[in-house]
């Protein structure tokens, strides 16, 4: 959208102002206080700290001349309660000149000239780790005679102590913070804001993180929240969105509508690159384009696309179709899943330790033109939010103003916030004046965490209604020089990563689709320069990524095995094979033996499953009786690749065993066969024996049998003789 310029008259500014809570913060340090009891003068070992925070005006601005009122607000952080004490608040009338003299009163409390009071009150006790707030009124006449300008202000508490404590034993705790009598000139100022959002993993958002970043208290969600309804530019990482549109209908629904709430908000935007990668250490490292992600097309799941996406992620309207009809959905492509909708190209806002020939690298990526948003600190003296430097377009952010307004939007305390916030407004007021009120804009740190209402007060407290992107482009842009120095240490990091890419290409033509691997690996090497990276940061996620790299080399090789007894001449030898990979791989195990007595199958491929050890079967044939023989053990890709290192495992070969072991079986069945006919035989002569022992023995018994009836017999007979003799003859009748 093109922004418009409001008046930027003091009447408008403080009306502006006034949106956002009051203004300037004083933290004080810590004050010990000694507690004695009426029976003897024991030190309390409690030490109790004391935060004293004084905001007066519109965020630490008054108009000149015109009356405006002081908050007040103690907080008692150790556990025993604070007593009433007395604050006074006292200004300089000299006022600071310039950001140094700034930095030099609020970190050293320096500062020339004499202060006078101007406003003093009674606080009231404070409970045990409690706050208390209060108003005190400062009348005109005590600001009338300070002219526009930056004026050092200090807070003093002394009298409060903690209870028991003796009478007087409490010091003085004094803070400086700053006052500023605004004028009617006044320059514009721009906010931007980044977006961004690290995933744990270091790839992309998952549906859980994404469902937690864009609840109701997510980071996300806060961001949206605290830039409604603000003029701040965004800088959008477009990882964010490509999360949320390869999940499809999976993708959270509370993802999906954070997503249209910021394409449908009205601030200007860019596209950050991919993670948040910083541009500078890809010219540095002397690349020819930006980095991209190599393909998002492994995070897609078909199921969750049934039919062609549409929007900002779907798919492009003026493409042409496809002349043959697909059976399956239509899935978005790369650039239809990293769209950021209606944002201003050609912007990249890199690490500002950049060269001029890093400024003409950032064209080349960008077809030949493109606009640098660096920090004040990088040129040669302050001209503004708009510069040229060798021709190229630069837009400028006041550093020391960024820094304190980054500190304020980070705070969740809102007291202790109105200190950077009166900070921020300090130095935008005097660079304002050393560059004849020329455009200015206030960058924010990246800071993933920050509260909507810290992010929105800190937005209203600087920004101008209606001066974004646009009206800053639309500025006229005053010559400068850079005068920092390109840094070569990420640069040299970011080589040494990418050179471990063409390592991990060979080593994934073991997977079904490479780039399943290949694909997070390029967007943790992304991520790993982000921007937002400290060094300690940029040094531990440059360490990780070495490390994935070696884990993931490693994840698939041989086991160290044992040596092998071959006992017969021709067997299947299982050999293991480890997958510590999430997916399949496919493998070729190359068997070498050390000399001719194996015959080996040469080569053995193979399918070993996620996660898995598998035992893979390879055919021998032992040609000599015994000996002992060496196998060399090779793992190589479907096209050859080398896969792990090489593993040696010895075989004792005992073919002969074979024929001694069958001969010994040999001879035991033949002997057991024949021990069984001995005894078959042995038993059935016994048993004949036996039978012609029983028939001998019914033979006998029937012949004494017969003999004995024969005996009877003829006893039988002797005994009728006898008695035919006896008997006397028959008597007959004397008919005869």
């Amino acid at each position: 959208m093109t922004a418009t310029t409001p008046d930027f008259g003091l009447r408008a500014r403080l009306h502006r102002l006034a949106r956002g809570s009051v203004v300037l913060a004083i933290a004080l340090s810590s004050c010990g206080l000694a507690a004695s009891s009426a029976a003897g003068a024991t030190d309390s070992d409690d030490e109790t700290t004391v935060a004293l925070h004084v905001a007066a005006g519109v965020h630490g601005t008054v108009a000149p001349g015109s009356a405006t009122t002081a908050s007040l607000t103690v907080q008692n952080e150790s556990t025993t309660r604070l007593s009433s004490g007395r604050v006074v608040l006292e200004v300089s009338r000299t006022p600071l000149a310039d950001d140094a003299a700034v930095d030099a009163w609020l970190s050293d409390d320096e500062a020339s000239g004499s202060f006078d009071e101007i406003g003093a009150d009674t606080t009231a006790p404070v409970d045990p780790e409690g706050t208390v707030t209060s108003s005190l009124f400062i009348p005109p006449e005590a600001l009338a005679d300070l002219a526009p300008g930056v004026y050092p202000l200090r807070a003093s508490l002394s009298g409060a102590q903690s209870d028991g404590a003796q009478s007087g034993g409490s010091g003085v705790v004094t803070s400086a913070s700053v006052l500023i009598v605004a004028d009617v000139a006044a320059s514009p100022v721009a906010v931007m804001v980044p977006i961004t959002a690290t995933p744990a993993s270091g790839a992309l958002l998952t549906a859980d993180e994404l469902a937690t970043l864009t609840g109701t208290d997510g980071d996300l969600t806060a961001v949206l929240e605290g830039v409604a309804g603000t003029s701040a530019i965004l800088a959008i990482d477009p990882a964010i969105p490509a999360a949320i549109r390869v999940l499809g209908s999976s993708a959270p629904e509370t993802a999906r509508d954070w997503l249209v709430q910021l394409d449908e908000l009205p601030n200007e935007r860019f596209a950050l690159q991919f993670g948040d990668a910083d541009a500078q250490a890809q010219a540095q490292a002397g690349l020819p384009e930006l980095l991209q992600p190599t393909t998002l097309s492994p995070f897609l799941t078909p199921g969750n696309f049934t039919s062609a996406p549409t929007g900002p992620g779907g798919p492009d309207a003026t493409a042409t179709p496809s002349p043959t009809p697909t059976d399956g959905p239509v899935l978005p492509t790369d650039e239809q899943l990293t769209a950021v909708d209606k944002a201003v190209p050609g912007i990249l806002w890199p690490r500002s330790d950049v060269s001029t020939e890093n400024l003409s690298t950032f064209a080349s990526y960008l077809d030949g033109r493109a606009t640098t948003v660096l920090s004040s600190t990088s040129v040669a003296a302050a001209v503004g939010a708009r510069a040229t430097i060798d021709g190229h377009d630069v837009l400028l952010s006041d550093a020391a103003a960024s820094e304190a307004l980054s500190d304020a939007a980070g705070e969740d305390d809102q007291a202790t916030r109105q200190s950077s916030l009166a900070e921020a407004n300090a130095h935008l007021y005097l660079s304002g004046h050393s560059n004849g009120f020329a455009p200015l804009l206030v960058a924010l740190d990246r800071d993933e965490t920050r509260s909507d209402d810290a992010l929105r007060e800190s937005i209203t407290a600087v920004d101008s209604l209606g001066f974004g992107l646009g009206a800053l482009e639309a500025s006229p842009a005053a010559p400068s020089t850079l005068t920092s120095e390109a840094d070569d240490a990420r640069a040299a990091s970011l080589r040494t990563m990418l050179d471990s890419e063409p390592t991990l290409t060979q080593f994934a033509t073991i997977l079904d689709d490479p780039q399943v691997l290949l694909s997070p690996k390029r967007i943790q090497i992304l991520r790993a320069t982000g921007v937002g990276l400290s060094d300690n940061a940029f040094a531990t996620a440059v360490a990780s990524v070495h490390d994935a790299t070696q884990d993931t080399l490693d994840a698939v090789d041989i086991p160290p095995a044992s040596t092998i007894q071959l006992l017969s001449a021709n067997a299947d030898l299982p050999f293991s094979v480890r997958n510590d990979l999430p997916w399949p791989v496919n493998i070729r195990l190359s068997v070498y033996p050390s000399d001719a007595r194996l015959d080996v199958e040469p080569v053995t491929p193979w399918v070993v499953q996620a996660g898995t050890t598998a035992r893979v079967k390879v055919p021998v044939s032992a040609r000599v009786g015994s000996g002992e023989v060496s196998l060399r053990l090779e793992l190589s890709s479907p096209t050859g690749v080398p896969i792990s290192q090489p593993e040696t495992v010895r075989v004792a070969v005992r073919a002969e065993w074979e024929t001694i072991g069958l001969a010994v079986f040999g001879g035991l069945i033949v002997l057991l066969l024949g021990l069984g006919i001995i005894r078959t035989v042995t038993r059935k002569r016994r048993e004949a024996a036996e039978i012609a022992d029983a028939e001998a023995d019914l033979d006998a018994v029937a012949e004494a049998e017969a003999e004995a009836e024969a005996e009877a017999e003829a006893e039988a007979d002797t005994d009728g003789s006898h008695d035919a003799e006896a008997a006397p003859a028959p008597h007959k009748e004397s008919n005869e």
